[in-house]
């Protein structure tokens, strides 16, 4: 009587503790989720597993491509908005950067479930503490049991030998222990070696299956667990979540068999590898759980699609919270584009422009070297990708239709396929000329065009190619050192500018971050306001520049002199 008391006190303090560190755990996740909280989290990010359900999905019209990715550090764009608590919330986020919308129907509605989740922190961190379960790496390999078409790794023999391999080996075991006969206890032994080839022969065929199944059976949880707390989200994941049901059952065992593998070097890992070899558990349950896979591909799709879209409208909220200010896009069909106060949202302190432009006029932007030209173009491409895809842009207004958006702003020399410069750029420009001429209109961002080639053919080339694209009502956004591009264009285009003073003080933090050595005290320095203004560049830099890092005078002297002479002989009205 006094051992069952024993046992019964150690098997309940067993459960207090177990249900204490569950909730240990649980207070120390909610923390996490409220530490976070507004922030853009610092972790390192595989863009290749992360742009997987991207390229699964990359299809249709206005799509970003590399190179608008490279041109416009959208990457660090999604590290800086990405406050994702799930592996499927972080690849569906991406994959809408990718791929901006071309109506309202899914913005409003993400703005829809954003706003629910705004109204009530109770209900987010709830909803956040269940996303955390699919946080894992694994996770990233979800959008595979939807995407690959499952091919059968065993047929014939084998396969109805993996479903009988448990119960054979365990029968030659109990007929070798009970008969002490030799000849079964070596079948046991070609059982044990056989199952040992098959387990490790085939592990590197069903790995991506072994990771991602057990995160099946999180994600049916998940999203049951969501559906409750998030009613009416959805009218098909219910229906879902019902064909899902028999298939969720035979992946509880996968589940429990990847947790035991979480640690090489633990016994337990050890003892649980042997009885998996012995009983043939991981391809016999492979075999059980994706018989039904291709079967259920498009209610995997949904029940991904469902919390990956749930993580995203939590997402936005975060972001939300931690812009300077920012506005809800409004969508015309007019071919007008008004933004006020827009700034870049990487860029601490970023000044605000606002601009308002139309389709029929393109917009030439000249500028001193560093003034902030080539940012504020990027900025208000940026602004267009966040409108149509988060229904958020970093402006006290934003109005504008649906757009496409085309770049041309970071090439170089291709050595490889032996393009030079101003190939690669030229090649660039054609795509945009090609891609502007569809339906939607495009907003169209080029900087410093044909900056590749000799100043008349470099000119001559861009007021072709810029009349070209206003002609198809495009949003065009031009910037260029070359002034006598807006002489040729006339009210084609619309010009502005970005300049700067030359004061007599130190040397500003500005230029001094770039010397190499501390610089003395100097009588000038470049001040900068990134303030846009209507009308052509007034002042040049490039000399300047020169003169403001502690250039020796007499190559600061023979320079402007020779910037004298050239632009007399040329006609020229600005030279850097």
């Amino acid at each position: 009587m006094v051992y069952l008391l024993v046992l019964l006190l150690i098997l309940c303090a067993a459960i207090a503790w177990t249900a204490y560190s569950r909730s240990q755990n649980r207070t120390k996740k909610l923390q996490s989720v409220i530490d976070k909280w507004g922030k853009p989290l610092e972790s390192e990010r595989n863009f290749k597993l992360i742009a997987s359900y991207f390229n699964y999905c990359n299809t249709g019209n206005n799509i970003l491509t590399d190179a608008i990715v490279e041109d416009l550090d959208l990457e660090d764009l999604f590290e800086y908005i990405d406050r994702t608590n799930s592996k499927p919330g972080q690849q569906y986020l991406y994959q809408k950067l990718r791929m901006p919308e071309g109506s309202t129907k899914d913005l409003l509605e993400l703005d829809e479930l954003s706003s629910r989740f705004e109204a009530d922190d109770k209900l987010r961190r709830l909803v956040e503490l269940e996303l955390l379960a699919l946080s894992g790496k694994n996770a990233y390999y979800l959008q595979e049991l939807f995407t690959t078409q499952y091919r059968a790794l065993y047929n014939g023999f084998l396969r109805v030998y993996i479903k009988l391999a448990a119960l054979l080996n365990l029968a030659a075991v109990i007929l070798t222990v009970v008969l002490h006969n030799q000849y079964f206890f070596f079948l046991t032994l070609a059982f044990t070696l056989f199952n040992l080839y098959l387990h490790y022969g085939n592990k590197r065929k069903i790995s991506g299956y072994v990771h991602s199944l057990p995160q099946l059976h999180a994600l049916i949880n998940i999203s049951k667990k969501l559906y409750t707390l998030v009613p009416g989200s959805t009218a098909d994941i219910n229906g879902s979540l019902n064909s899902l049901a028999k298939l969720n059952k035979s992946l509880s065992m996968i589940s429990f068999q990847e947790r035991a593998a979480a640690d090489p070097n633990d016994l337990a890992f050890a003892f649980t590898e042997l009885l998996k070899i012995f009983f043939l558990i991981e391809p016999a349950m492979f075999l059980l759980s994706v018989d039904r896979l291709n079967e259920r591909r498009q209610d995997i799709e949904n029940l991904y699609v469902y919390v990956g879209g749930i993580d995203m409208a939590i997402s936005v909220v975060s972001l939300r919270t931690s812009l300077l200010f920012y506005s809800k896009p409004e969508f015309t069909s007019s071919g007008e584009m008004k933004m006020a106060d827009l700034y870049h949202p990487l860029i601490p302190g970023c000044v605000a422009n606002s601009l308002t432009v139309t389709a029929d006029q393109g917009t030439l932007i000249t500028g001193s070297n560093m003034s902030g030209k080539t940012t504020f173009i990027r900025a208000v491409a940026i602004n267009a990708i966040l409108a149509q895809t988060l229904f958020t842009s970093c402006t006290k207004s934003y109005s504008a239709p649906f757009v496409q958006i085309l770049t041309s702003i970071r090439l170089s020399d291709d050595l490889e396929e032996h393009k030079s410069y101003f190939q690669s750029e030229a090649i660039s420009v054609l795509n945009i000329l090609r891609k502007s001429e569809s339906r939607m209109p495009s907003l169209i961002i080029i900087d410093e065009i044909f900056r590749g080639t000799n100043t008349i053919e470099r000119v001559a080339a861009a007021k072709a190619i810029l009349s070209y694209l206003t002609a198809s009502r495009n949003f065009t956004f031009v910037s260029t050192h070359d002034l006598e591009l807006a002489e040729l264009l006339g009210n084609e285009y619309a010009t502005y500018s970005f300049e700067e003073k030359i004061v007599e003080e130190e040397l500003g933090e500005r230029l001094e971050e770039h010397l190499e050595e501390p610089a003395e005290p100097l009588r000038e320095r470049l001040v900068f306001d990134y303030l846009i203004k209507p009308g052509i560049l007034k002042n040049k830099n490039g000399i300047a520049i020169l003169q403001a890092l502690g250039y020796p005078a007499d190559v600061v002297k023979e320079a402007m002199a020779t910037s004298k002479l050239l632009n007399q002989k040329y006609n020229l009205k600005h030279t850097e």
